[in-house]
């Protein structure tokens, strides 16, 4: 299989930095199954053109036993398409034949790496579903794809074209680094036949490698199934990240604490942060698994999102088998609409669809479909409403609706201090109309409980730090007289 980069870049032969490949001479590593060669076939200030030759062993392919597919049907382990198609074992190779690249580092031209560059990629050949799949994952990464076709049979053209093409991508200003990183991911998904077992840390390649572009991505979806194809049913946070389709606003925390783009983490987690190489979830995440996990522990059989937003909560609430109702509820029409795109409502098989139901309301307005539930959320809610309309909210939650539990959460005014580009008094959201200390949310939620008959107990969300807890609170209110307060 072979994958050529080409740049009309001026000087081209910059691409040689770049890559960390000396364009005078062939250099070679060696790889899962075989060899990898890297060459340039032209090299001037004009135009430079790299190529990674990957050169597979085939028999030794089955006595490795790894992408061999097909392990009951012996002749299948000689005759297939392992050693010819771009696959996963291009992604490896290029993972280490150019990780330096991938990873955005040029020792010798420290700035290059961040150089939109003019490039040209071919790879000879991909396996695909079909010719439009290869456009449908590159061209909303910018893009202009060409596919050649070819005939299943030379000899008898009337059997038409096979599922193999030779993917031609131009792009007219974008980082090597990028390019690199896509080909990585989306290769495998076009492929579809990994040669080494995937396992729970997969999530997490994706995430370091797709993290930046993929939840952007409209076909988001098809490649996380594709790429983790045999964790479909485990609850990973990262790959439940990639397949919620983060919008760019929820950056990891150690970028934004909360809902705004304002706020950075305090400067003496920086270096921590940075020396880090494990991907992060956002605090909103973070607070979605935590109240997810706590419903999980209660084995509800209905339960209430109020506020349900764009369904993220719902997406996790649908995981959990247990549940046999959902109910999102939310003012805003148009966040309902993305949340049923989002869950792809319209595509769900029936006995799953009966499961949850989307409504349009408010919570200061008695509501005769929020009686008669196990649980309900408010996950960061209470903070959009003016202070005084909070009672009407509280009189239809937890005086007429009472569920059996419900769970609140909102930021931490104690913790905004640690955001440099707060200032003194600022909210970390535009909308948000208050954001109460530690003492004030205690108050309030005692006071919620005393007078609604529930006991509650306060929680905390994210990190703590000494002297101002943590970035984010929870309130767990329980059918019941007894109050109590679990203090931080």
């Amino acid at each position: 299989m072979l994958l050529t980069l080409t740049t009309s870049y001026s000087p081209a032969t910059d691409l040689g930095y770049l890559l960390h490949k000396n364009p005078a001479r062939l250099q070679s590593v060696e790889v899962a199954g075989g060899v990898a060669h890297v060459f340039y076939p032209e090299a001037t200030a004009e135009r430079c053109t790299a190529a990674l030759l990957l050169d597979l062993d085939p028999v030794g392919l089955v006595r490795g036993r790894g992408g061999a597919s097909g392990e009951g049907f012996a002749l299948e382990q000689y005759v297939n398409d392992r050693p010819y198609v771009a696959s996963s074992f291009l992604s490896a190779a290029l993972s280490k034949a150019f990780g330096t690249a991938m990873n955005g580092t040029c020792k010798d031209r420290p700035n290059l790496p961040a150089q939109a560059l003019p490039l040209e990629v071919k790879v000879a050949v991909v396996s695909a579903p079909g010719p439009d799949w290869p456009r449908r994952l590159f061209e909303p990464l910018g893009y202009e794809v060409e596919i050649e076709t070819t005939l299943l049979d030379p000899t008898v053209p009337e059997w038409g074209d096979s599922r193999y093409y030779t993917l031609h991508l131009r792009h007219e200003g974008l980082r090597l680094q990028d390019v690199l990183t896509h080909l990585y991911v989306l290769l495998p998904v076009l492929d579809n036949d990994k040669h080494y077992y995937i396992g729970e840390n997969e999530a997490e390649k994706l995430l370091h490698r797709g993290g930046e572009w993929l939840p952007q991505h409209p076909e988001r979806g098809f490649i996380t199934r594709r790429y983790l194809r045999y964790l479909a049913g485990i609850v990973n946070p990262t790959l439940l990240r990639l397949m919620e389709g983060d919008e760019v606003e929820e950056a990891p925390l150690e970028a934004v604490p909360d809902e705004t783009e304002k706020a950075v983490v305090p400067a003496s987690d920086q270096t921590v942060a940075a020396e880090s190489a494990e991907p992060k979830l956002s605090l909103h995440d973070q607070r979605l698994q935590q109240v997810a996990h706590e419903i999980y522990q209660l084995g509800p059989k209905r339960v209430l999102d109020l506020g349900c937003g764009e369904g993220k909560l719902l997406r996790l609430l649908l995981r959990q088998h247990k549940i046999e109702f959902i109910l999102g509820m939310d003012v805003s029409h148009q966040a309902l609409s993305r949340a049923a795109q989002r869950l792809h409502l319209d595509e769900m098989p029936p006995r799953q669809r009966t499961r949850i139901e989307l409504i349009q309301g408010s919570l200061l307005y008695r509501d005769e479909r929020l009686a008669g539930f196990d649980a309900a959320a408010l996950v960061e809610v209470i903070e959009h409403l003016d202070e005084n309309r909070l009672a009407a909210l509280e009189a239809v939650v937890f005086g007429q609706a009472r569920p059996a539990h419900v769970f609140v959460t909102t930021p931490n005014a104690d913790y905004n201090q640690l955001f440099d580009k707060l200032n003194a008094g600022d909210f970390r959201h535009d909308d948000h109309r208050f954001e109460w200390t530690r003492a004030e949310f205690a108050a309030w939620a005692a006071g919620v409980a005393e007078w609604h008959g529930y006991q509650v107990r306060i929680v905390a969300m994210g990190e703590e730090v000494e002297g101002v807890g943590p970035p984010s609170q929870m309130a767990v209110f329980e059918s019941g007289r007894t109050i109590f307060i679990e203090k931080n």
